[in-house]
């Protein structure tokens, strides 16, 4: 029956001091799992999700006598199951959870449901969605990857093992449906990037068959943008997710390869160029990493490995995005949570927080909670929309909003309501322009690490026909960052702004008969009509 109640220090630079690494930096242990309670044994990915309310959610398999949980965490570590899987409705959830953009949480069950190899669900505070029982035929079987939600309000995943591994499926409007295959079986979630496709890896899969980056269309078209193993020194076997920084780079780990064997970090650009191995870990420093990578205020990135460090148990670390510095910031021990395989994340408070798959006081065994402060500045975060024309409404985590003052979106202002000291939803007002969105609050703003495009609207120009030469005025909204203006495909070569809503442009030599075009940081937006060209 468904029931729910919601309710060490290695540099690799000699300019980095030691003085400033230690400072401001603090593990806690938080909750110690306890198996008939929460579950037990988090794995990868096991992601931890913000809610509205500030609080963390995830979910957490089990080794006894239930099928897992769905739990909810406060900051400071008080944990509460809130549901408790039955087989029928899922069994084994090893994904954690994804916030969607109605307040709900997406996940999946490693096994149960119909034909007891997984499910999809969603869950709220009209308790559990099952979406789909996984079959094991052309729809896959046992995912780990949690799914995600696209602007587009469609949720995206990706199976496992089975006898059709690594199906990448859809959940549109509650119908589910298989629309690609990936490389390979994988664990990893995927990522949405800011040009709106889809990323991933796998471990397996690629030319050498030693894992793949790839992307994918929101319509389910793949393409391998990097396989690993070309001479093991790059990295093979990537378990984590990629994560997008905010240099528009790709950034994650391998769980094996590079100079010692034993793991790296690396980047790449989303078309899979300007490959970097970064670093590769020594044991010493961390061995195996499983899990991926979040970026703080510093612009450092943050991970963890599963082994290896001072108690060869793990070790949580950062670099930087040029790979001349990585340091180690915590060994773990079997005493306060060891063996971390999943992907830590970032709070919008800056305090990072994670569960490891064992360790914990007074029995060191089904794994722990924990947090650790690395100084980093609080923030605002979008959910799931990333770009929209004016008056698109966005959902904005942070705290502090009920002393909000505004919301930009750029250099422009937003119309924002404050849903509570956690949460607002904010729309994009007229003058608004591409760049992160800043929530002005009295004890200092927050900026979010997304950057927000507006979409240009244009809606007519006049005259609608001359000679090359002919000035011609493109009436719309959202103009004032425009890049370039086109006529019949042949870009001006002479353009003014005039206003956020209007644009002046001179019919270029070699310009078509064709449709008007006018393209902004956001985006382009193309007039009604044709431009007819004497």
């Amino acid at each position: 029956m468904i029931e729910s109640r919601f309710d060490r220090l290695v540099v690799l630079t000699a300019l980095l001091l030691t003085t400033t690494l230690a400072s401001a930096q603090v593990y806690t242990q938080l909750h110690n799992f306890v198996e008939n309670q929460e579950g037990s044994n988090p794995n990868n990915p096991a992601l931890l999700a913000q809610g509205r309310d500030g609080n963390l959610y995830s979910t957490m398999p089990t080794q006894l006598s239930f099928d897992g949980t769905i739990f909810i965490s406060t900051p400071a570590g008080a944990v509460t199951p809130l549901y408790d899987f039955q087989g029928p409705d899922g069994s084994s959830p090893q994904s954690g959870l994804s916030l969607g953009f109605d307040g709900n949480f997406y996940g999946v069950t490693e096994m149960g449901g119909g034909s007891k190899v997984g499910t999809v669900f969603s869950y709220g505070s009209g308790g559990l969605t099952s979406f789909h029982s996984f079959t094991d035929g052309s729809d896959g079987a046992y995912p780990w990857a949690t799914p995600i939600q696209a602007p587009n309000g469609k949720v995206y995943g990706i199976t496992n093992n089975g006898s059709n591994p690594g199906k990448i499926y859809r959940i549109s409007s509650g119908s589910f449906s298989t629309i690609g295959t990936a490389p390979s079986s994988t664990i990893a979630p995927l990522i949405l990037g800011s040009d709106g496709k889809l990323y991933g890896t796998t471990p397996k899969g690629g030319t050498f068959n030693q894992g793949t980056v790839f992307q994918m269309t929101l319509d389910g078209k793949v393409k391998i943008i990097y396989s690993f193993g070309a001479n093991g020194t790059d990295g093979t076997n990537p378990a984590g997710p990629v994560m997008q920084a905010a240099d528009g780079k790709l950034y994650g780990t391998t769980t094996w390869g590079g100079t010692k064997g034993v793991g790296t970090t690396f980047s790449m650009t989303t078309s899979g160029g300007g490959y970097k191995l970064l670093h590769s870990f020594q044991t010493t420093d961390g061995s195996n990493p499983y899990g991926g990578l979040v970026q703080g205020s510093n612009k450092f990135l943050y991970g963890v490995a599963s082994r290896g460090g001072l108690n060869s148990v793990g070790t949580l670390f950062k670099f930087n995005t040029t790979g001349t510095v990585f340091a180690v910031l915590h060994d773990f021990d079997t005493t306060s949570g060891d063996t971390p395989f999943a992907t830590p994340m970032l709070h919008t408070n800056g305090i990072i927080y994670g569960v490891t798959n064992h360790g914990g006081t007074p029995n060191p065994v089904y794994g722990v909670l924990y947090s650790f402060d690395a100084g980093l500045k609080p923030f605002a975060s979008l959910v799931v929309f990333w770009s929209g024309k004016v008056g698109t409404q966005v959902g904005i985590l942070g705290q502090g909003f009920s002393s909000a003052t505004g919301v930009k979106f750029g250099t422009g202002a937003g119309a924002f309501t404050v849903i509570s000291d956690t949460y607002m939803a904010a729309s994009v007002a007229a003058g608004a322009t591409t760049g992160n969105v800043t929530v002005l609050e009295p004890a200092g703003n927050l900026v979010t690490p997304q950057v927000f495009k507006v979409i240009p609207q244009a809606s007519k120009f006049s005259p609608t026909n001359g000679p090359v030469g002919t000035p011609v005025v493109i009436t719309g909204m959202s103009l004032t960052q425009t890049t370039s203006v086109s006529f019949g495909g042949v870009k001006a070569t002479a353009f003014t702004v005039n206003s956020d809503t209007q644009v002046t442009a001179t019919v270029p030599t070699g310009a078509q008969t064709g449709k008007v075009m006018v393209t902004t940081k956001g985006g382009s937006a193309t007039a009604p009509g044709i431009f007819t060209v004497n």
